[in-house]
């Protein structure tokens, strides 16, 4: 039986003589760190991944005028705001500054918007909310570079603002007294890629500058990487030393809500990689925001009560299965209704059934599976709220852009944005969006290019190479964990498990070398498996029989 891939295989370059010589390392290490593009000179920085990637927060655009507005309002004992966001990057955010701000002895009120009836960014009515509060300062994290008239409508109510945000900006910024954001096209800071909560950790640093509890501030760095993991930042730059030491935080946490929310998803304190924070901590700390309100991630964040924690994150728990539930109903019945548009280059999609908390989800799925810009829409009475997934070969941000006069707001990065629309206008939207997408993607192989690092025999893999990989770690977007490819795999087992017997296990033989394997994207039945296979896959460590081993993760194959 013939098996094809189903992704575009794109075999690295070899590394250059010069630089395996120049880098120290062996072959397939300094393979890997070519790949990445690190220079000889940055090798070290990279691996080491310490202060020396670290950036100077008053590099920032505005920092200083946004530090004197805030140390104004101390002075005075002025009431501050901070406005968040209802996912994980906003909502620790938030907790980063509310806490940092109250320990320079701020009083500060927190306002963390509801995803279901007021969605991402500034809202008029939430400001006039924090006005009649005796507010006179109010400080985004994770929103607001796109909030031109809620920024004037602020000064209007008496209310300065300051705006820390990791979004990308249009070409008129909010006259606000200061616009904190790696992204303006005049930021002179090193590292554009910080989150939300990123950026607010850089303010805290300029705030508590040459301060005796300049040390404290790194206490926080725990939530910068549970941010800029879920928030699929690149892991380059400044990012790989705020994960790496965020995870050497969060693995010592002494946030009980943390603890618990560990303790309850079968993860060990202390053993806390990148990886967990994707997959599990931060997929229930969303949860909140999907299926009711984020205040029950912040509480959990911010809680010192034991018995209160081990509540809200239960309550995170139930949350995290109901969003498991309606995201899987959203996907049926999305790829049940758009049945009839698969030839179509992107695909978009609305009904008045789609909870607004998990269509950026299923957006997200569709795109996994047919790699095409997928958007879909919830449908109200009037506006329609739209979330957006794309691929590297659509900007779904600039196709927004070109739509503006379609839409009454949007915003988000290249590949994942978001909108609102009068419901008059959505078929007008998706006429255009179409459009662009033919126009941009007729010539484009439409399927998964999956970048190889290099070709090895199974034998390579031995001895002490999964460790020597895992120096390069954190992984994540712009550094991701290797993918290598071995040819003529004999397969000497094969069986499907889960729940609906979607996934494959796998046992593998080259020459006198044996391997465990598992395949959790094919969604291939094992009689379609043949005898000889072409493998790309990870090398990763995983339970089987309840101990941890290590095994290949098949990202992709092909008959040998």
């Amino acid at each position: 039986m013939k098996l094809n891939q189903r992704a575009r295989w794109k075999i690295l370059p070899p590394v250059p003589a010069e630089y395996l010589s120049a880098s120290g390392f062996p072959p397939l290490v300094s393979q890997l760190l070519y790949n990445r593009g690190v220079r000889p000179e940055e090798i070290d920085p990279f691996l080491a991944s310490d202060r020396r990637l670290e950036g100077n927060p008053f590099q920032l655009p505005d920092m200083s005028q946004a530090v004197s507005r805030i140390y104004k309002a101390l002075l005075a004992r002025e009431k501050v705001a901070v406005y968040g966001d209802f996912d994980v990057d906003g909502v620790t955010a938030t907790v980063i500054l509310v806490e940092g701000l109250s320990n320079l002895g701020a009083e500060v009120t927190v306002y963390l918007p509801d995803r279901l009836s007021e969605g991402h960014g500034v809202k008029i009515p939430a400001l006039e909310n924090i006005a009649a509060q005796g507010v006179s300062l109010v400080i985004t994290v994770d929103c607001g570079v796109t909030d031109v008239a809620e920024v004037e409508r602020a000064k209007a109510l008496g209310m300065d603002m300051i705006i820390t945000d990791h979004h990308i900006p249009l070409e008129r910024l909010p006259r606000a007294v200061a616009v904190v954001d790696p992204k303006r096209k005049d930021s002179e800071y090193p590292y554009p890629d910080l989150a939300g909560a990123g950026v607010a950790y850089k303010l805290l640093q300029a705030l508590f500058h040459r301060n005796s509890r300049e040390q404290w501030v790194t206490s926080f760095l725990d939530l910068v990487a549970m941010a800029t993991v879920t928030d699929v930042s690149p892991m380059v730059g400044e990012n790989r030393y705020l994960v790496k030491e965020g995870l050497r935080e969060l693995n010592n946490s002494s946030r009980v809500g943390v603890q618990e929310i560990v303790k309850l998803a079968g993860l060990k304190q202390g053993e806390l990689r990148s990886e967990d924070i994707a997959w599990v901590l931060g997929p229930r700390l969303n949860s909140a925001g999907r299926i009711n309100n984020a205040s029950t991630s912040y509480q959990v964040l911010t809680t010192r009560s034991p018995e209160e924690a081990r509540l809200l994150a239960l309550e995170l728990e139930e949350n995290n299965v109901e969003r498991q539930r309606l995201s899987q109903e959203g996907l049926s019945l999305a790829k049940e209704r758009l049945a009839a548009k698969l030839h179509l280059p992107l695909l978009m999609e609305g009904d008045e059934r789609y909870s607004v908390g998990i269509i950026g989800l299923v957006a997200g799925k569709l795109v996994d599976e047919f790699y095409k810009p997928a958007v879909l829409v919830s449908i109200g009475p009037e506006l329609c709220r739209g979330s957006c997934r794309s691929i590297p070969e659509f900007n779904m941000v600039t196709a927004l852009d070109s739509c503006r006069d379609l839409v009454t707001a949007f915003g988000g990065h290249p590949l994942a944005a978001g909108f609102t629309v009068p419901r008059s206008n959505l078929a007008q939207l998706e006429q255009r969006l179409v459009a662009l997408a033919t126009e941009q993607l007729s010539h484009v192989d439409l399927r998964r290019e999956l970048k190889i690092d290099a070709e090895v025999p199974l034998d390579a893999l031995a001895g002490d190479t999964f460790n020597l990989i895992q120096e390069l770690g954190p992984f994540g977007r712009g550094n991701p964990q290797p993918a290598f490819l071995t040819r003529q795999v004999q397969v000497v087992e094969c069986r499907n498990f889960g729940g609906r017997g979607e996934w494959l296990g796998l046992k593998l033989k080259q020459g006198n070398v044996t391997w465990r394997a598992v395949d959790f994207e094919s969604r291939r039945k094992r009689e379609e498996i043949p005898s000889c296979l072409d493998i790309v896959y990870k090398l990763e460590r995983s339970r089987w029989n309840g101990e941890q081993v290590l095994s290949l993760n098949l990202l992709d194959s092909a008959s040998g």
